[in-house]
């Protein structure tokens, strides 16, 4: 009776938390704006119950299974959790050491135990029948003519997520990483936001994309040291497993990844926005995309949760304490919705004690987008306006736009969509005339 109850509870939990269909997370805005409070923490929670032979297991490191020998993932642990692992399997510290080299650096990358160099066969024996090494299964990978690869994942589940590389010429190739299959926020000028959630990405399915991205294509595009959080989902509603991954990816012994060259993107979760303020040194992108409430409101509806007023208020206090940080504003330009000269005047007072950064990004074209992208010529006026009122401005090009791997352009929404929203008033003119 117990483990009935106990799977019950599993059940209930993950359907109020990730894996609601999207005609339930979006039935209503009061019911969307609701799930938003709901941790996203609640669907990590371990709840276990075992006898001699039989067991339930929940964690974001451990596949759920009934049986007791459930595999350890390995890219699902903090070093200090890997340690402990190997320690309670009998072996000394400095092989989880090696292992861990094995994993993340030394140019191995191993997924599997015939990747391993330098191990002991008994710790090579113990962890082919403990140790899980890999928790993606490359799909495909599609490369745009600019060199930009999108690397389609599919998850154990059957889900798929995508992963874009981006080189540099100037050698700051960056691997673009996915929080969660699909995504809540519906905003309406994404393409990811018209799936809906599907769920959270485990922090071992986030880590592995980085990690498959070197292992993939460092031969080809050079070092792969930048990544951002800026693919499929709202990673502050996964924020304890992407504070995670983080925490995975900057290991000097491993990925080495410096916390200065990973940014987190949000639509604007103020709470966890805090948390990860207080908690994280990586780069914080916000994206901003309009200048008004009611603009926003309709493009962003986190907006009608966490307006404006409040979001800049937060950052401006948050950032007091932090020295030397400046958060990055994306702002996509909708034609004829948020790039008008009085959108860039009201962004210069919106912006006004905040240290930041605002970078401008086309929109990239999907199916089904009721939006066009501002000309080249606005964007540039659009700018011009920003840094003579003394911001720090950036133009960011489009890339891998043909082959759906750009800003806004990844994911799959199938059959069931998450609903366009009514288009206010005062838009309707601007937009039927962009159309």
């Amino acid at each position: 009776m117990v483990l009935i109850r106990i799977n019950y509870n599993l059940l209930r939990m993950a359907s109020i938390s990730i894996h609601q269909s999207p005609i339930h997370l979006f039935s209503n805005s009061t019911h969307f704006l609701h799930r938003l409070s709901i941790s996203s923490s609640s669907a990590a929670t371990c709840l276990s119950a075992s006898s001699s032979s039989f067991s339930t297991v929940c964690s974001p490191d451990k596949r759920i299974s009934r049986y007791e020998n459930t595999k350890a993932v390995l890219k699902g642990m903090t070093y200090t959790e890997f340690e402990k692992w190997v320690s309670s399997h009998g072996y000394r510290p400095g092989q989880a050491l090696m292992l861990w080299k094995c994993l993340y650096g030394d140019n191995i990358w191993a997924h599997s135990v015939e990747d391993l160099e330098g191990l002991n066969k008994d710790f090579k024996k113990m962890l082919s029948k403990q140790a899980e090494f890999t928790v993606l299964k490359m799909k495909d990978i599609l490369t745009a003519t600019d060199g930009t690869r999108k690397i389609l994942f599919t998850l154990e589940d059957g889900l798929v997520i995508e992963t874009v590389v981006i080189p540099n010429e100037k050698g700051r190739t960056t691997v673009c990483v996915s929080s969660q299959v699909g995504c809540a926020m519906n905003c309406q000028f994404c393409f990811t936001g018209r799936m809906g959630l599907k769920r959270n990405l485990s922090a071992a399915e986030i880590v592995e994309q980085a990690v498959f991205a070197r292992r993939l294509l460092t031969s080809e595009v050079g070092s792969i040291a930048n990544v951002v959080f800026m693919g499929m989902g709202e990673p502050l509603q996964n924020i304890d497993n992407v504070i995670k991954a983080v925490d995975i990816m900057v290991h000097d012994q491993g990925l080495h990844i410096s916390p200065r060259k990973i940014t987190v993107s949000t639509s604007g979760l103020v709470p966890q926005l805090k948390r990860f303020l207080r908690e994280s040194n990586c780069a914080l992108a916000v994206s901003l995309n309009a200048t008004t409430d009611v603009a926003r409101n309709w493009i962003m509806p986190i907006n009608r949760k966490y307006n404006l007023s409040l979001l800049l208020e937060t950052l401006r206090e948050e950032l007091k304490s932090k020295h030397k940080y400046k958060v990055l504003f994306e702002y996509v330009l909708l034609a004829g919705v948020n790039d008008s000269i009085e959108d860039a005047k009201r962004l210069i007072d919106l912006v006004q004690g905040i240290p930041c950064k605002i970078n401008l990004i086309t929109f990239n074209p999907h199916s089904g987008s009721k939006f066009k992208p501002t000309s080249d010529e606005k964007m540039i006026e659009f700018r011009n306006i920003l840094a003579e009122g003394g911001c720090v401005v950036l133009l960011r090009p489009s890339r891998g736009d043909d082959q759906m791997a750009a800003c806004g352009q990844l994911g799959n929404p199938g059959e069931i969509q998450a609903p366009l929203l009514r288009v206010p008033a005062q838009f309707q003119a601007a937009l039927e005339a962009a159309l």
